[in-house]
């Protein structure tokens, strides 16, 4: 083949690759999901799915979004392509947060109202195990080893290391006040977790379940009421860790192995939550207030672009 025509099917190659990449939103007081075109930029769409939605998920392979609609007691399984519903999980009361098992068979739903954590085998779509916590859980996470599911409880301030293969309790970790996310590293020898009262990152050493380094976010100009982290995204070669401040309206730029914090992005206001791009050279911010989803550069470390997407955006999801 011709150098120039396969230089123009390699940029159309790319560029299809590239629009394939898609960015879904929870919208919670429009009971809806925000459908984004990343690449472009743009809304694409928003399609109604339940009340109150807020934790969203996609499955391993791209087909299935998760979603818990909190006033609905469901977690709803939509086909990612058509965005119809294709079941539902018996998530127990007000699910707000989940988190999916590494190898997809199992989701961990927080029940903030009845102080635990509701183990469903997907597959099945049936309850396996409810595991008394501590009050109020929201943040879980599951560690890539597949070994740990952590819940944080917000007003124990107790982060709870649930083993994944007795679905019993081994260990808490008392954190600063109202832990609200946690999130492993992608080897799972750290575990990072967020403390909204406190304004502070805590980095924890999995083996040992020790604290090897609490992280104080404090923002030059802004009062420390207005620092609220909550959700945490880490690269998976753990040089960076970026951690959403709520109303203080940035997200915090954390040098994984130095634990300094290099600068703050500001973004829209009350930002909620972070997602990657596949490629992880984009990160995408859910702002609350603003009503907006902020598109940070992970080369030059700048937000490069804010979308409109509706009331309340929480959740965000990607798929590739």
């Amino acid at each position: 083949m011709h150098p120039i025509k396969m230089a123009g099917l390699a940029a159309i190659l790319l560029a299809t690759a590239a629009q394939a990449e898609t960015v879904f939103v929870t919208l919670e007081k429009d009971n809806a999901i925000a459908v984004l075109d990343p690449v472009e930029g743009k809304l694409v769409k928003t399609v109604p799915v339940g009340q109150r939605p807020r934790g969203i998920a996609i499955s391993q392979d791209g087909k299935t979004l998760f979603v818990a609609t909190s006033d609905d007691n469901t977690i709803r399984m939509l086909d990612s392509e058509t965005l119809k519903e294709i079941g539902k999980l018996p998530s127990g009361e007000d699910p707000e947060t989940f988190a999916l098992s590494p190898d997809g068979k199992f989701m961990y739903v927080s029940n903030e109202d009845d102080a635990e954590v509701t183990v469903i085998d997907i597959v099945a779509k049936k309850v396996v195990a409810k595991i008394k916590v501590g009050v109020e859980p929201e943040g879980i996470t599951v560690s890539p080893d597949n070994k740990w599911t952590i819940s944080a409880s917000e007003t124990t301030n107790m982060l709870h290391w649930i083993d994944t293969n007795s679905r019993q309790i081994a260990d808490n970790t008392l954190v600063d006040p109202r832990p609200r996310a946690v999130t492993f590293t992608d080897d799972s020898q750290q575990l990072w977790a967020t403390s909204e009262m406190a304004g502070t990152l805590t980095i924890i050493d999995t083996a040992s379940k020790q604290i090897v380094q609490n992280i104080k976010l404090d923002v030059s100009g802004v009062s420390s009421d207005q620092i609220q982290p909550v959700g945490i995204a880490i690269d998976k070669e753990r040089r960076y860790g970026y951690v959403a401040m709520g109303p203080a309206n940035r997200v915090a730029v954390i040098n994984a192995q130095t634990y300094k914090v290099e600068k703050f992005l500001l973004v829209g206001q009350r930002v909620w939550n972070l997602a990657f791009s596949p490629d992880q050279k984009r990160l995408y911010t859910t702002n609350g207030v603003s009503n907006d989803v902020s598109i940070i550069d992970l080369e030059s470390h700048k937000v490069t672009k804010s979308v409109a997407v509706g009331r309340y955006p929480w959740g965000v999801a990607v798929k590739p």
